[in-house]
């Protein structure tokens, strides 16, 4: 096994979420093998770069392929290093669904770890094609050649969600006037986070009070008011920033 630094970055990564770091051998699905053989004009001896989403690169070559099947044998497993630090966020889904798949894209391709679509009070949009919004995440990793496929939790009320027994630093960001503390002076390098990021039209009063009393600490993304998505944005570049 190698690690990531003997990767070329001027490479196209496929992934398949099956493949062990242990596998000689894998194979790609009818979809990606037909678009391997028909879009990429791939042919036996290609050499292919692969990820499984799990903190591991593959170098492969084509032994076999067809619009149908695509086989390939493992030739090199190079082990690359996870992030220095986790980053949940939950997060309430927007009216308009490209601007959060636009959210999802980008935060995966600063760095984050795991995300939950909450459903809060002033939550317009109740319900997310879970099938459509991972595949943005696989591509983003893929276009920014990362080898950690962000967790994508099912949509869950914000009521319910707060119930868990979360071991991480509690997080809210929210524009109401209790006072706050900046999320970079609030963030620790190498810690395990989770910020709570509320609808178009923000927490109401009575969600930020019931997430107070819980133990999440009040905090400003900066003196603007930003959209749902933007927020989200801003506090994954934040917790990366305090990481670099």
């Amino acid at each position: 096994m190698e690690l990531k630094q003997n990767i070329s970055f001027n490479m196209q990564l496929f992934y398949l979420p099956k493949l062990s770091k242990n596998d000689k051998i894998a194979e790609f699905d009818k979809e990606e093998s037909k678009h391997l053989f028909k879009v990429l004009r791939k042919d036996v001896g290609d050499k292919l770069n692969i990820t499984n989403g799990l903190n591991y690169f593959f170098e492969a070559s084509i032994n076999s392929i067809s619009k149908s099947h695509c086989k390939v044998d493992i030739e090199k497993v190079i082990k690359d290093t996870p992030l220095s630090y986790s980053l949940h966020i939950a997060i309430s889904p927007l009216k308009s669904m490209e601007r959060f798949e636009w959210f999802l894209e980008k935060s995966s391709e600063i760095g984050i770890s795991e995300v939950t679509p909450i459903v809060c009070d002033r939550t317009e949009k109740k319900y997310i094609n879970d099938k459509r919004l991972r595949k943005v995440l696989i591509s983003a990793m893929k276009q920014s050649l990362k080898s950690h496929l962000p967790k994508l939790n099912p949509i869950i009320s914000l009521k319910e969600f707060i119930k868990y027994d979360f071991k991480d630093d509690l997080f809210i960001a929210h524009c109401d006037k209790f006072k706050k503390e900046p999320l970079l002076n609030s963030i620790n390098a190498r810690s395990s986070n989770l910020i709570l990021i509320g609808p178009e039209g923000d927490f109401s009063q009575k969600e930020i009070e019931t997430i107070s009393s819980l133990g999440f600490k009040n905090v400003s993304l900066g003196d603007s008011r930003f959209r749902t998505e933007t927020a989200g944005i801003i506090a994954c570049h934040t917790v990366s920033i305090v990481n670099m």
